[in-house]
């Protein structure tokens, strides 16, 4: 693994695929990884709500259904070629890191999903953990990551 592992939240990993605030530094990251600058990492679980996320959007008439077809494509394909790479670092949902996420949600009081989030980055010894949400940001920082608001 060469460069910093930068630990993705679900939220961050949009970015990528839909233009919002934050995606043109997501874009750097992802260009970062692509060279050997960096490494990604991100959990199974990211993935599921990745697609949650796309699937609502594409309900709710956020994304045309070709739009929701092309960006889940878009998305599955780089995560494929990412981790084959080895620039990307996938993380199954372990007991340990479950384990660990459960003393983090009660410690701070958040969602699970997040928990997970701040469990995981600190299993893989991710140099930061990048987000959307500023509270999770926090308990990152609270946890000893580097945790990053990315809005």
């Amino acid at each position: 693994m060469r460069g910093a592992a930068a630990y993705l939240d679900s939220s961050v990993i949009l970015k990528r695929y839909v233009r919002e605030a934050g995606s043109e530094m997501v874009r750097g990251l992802y260009l970062k990884a692509y060279s050997g600058e960096a490494t990604i990492a991100y959990s199974m679980w990211n993935i599921g709500e990745v697609l949650g996320a796309l699937d609502r959007a594409a309900r709710l008439g956020r994304l045309s259904s070709m739009l929701y077809r092309v960006v889940r494509g878009r998305f599955l394909s780089e995560t494929i070629r990412m981790a084959k790479l080895g620039v990307l670092l996938l993380l199954p949902v372990r007991s340990r890191i479950l384990i660990e996420a459960w003393r983090i949600l009660e410690k701070h009081h958040v969602y699970e999903a997040d928990a997970l989030q701040v469990a995981s980055a600190k299993y893989v010894g991710a140099e930061s953990l990048l987000t959307g949400d500023r509270r999770l940001a926090e308990v990152a920082e609270a946890e000893g990551l580097n945790g990053v608001y990315v809005g």
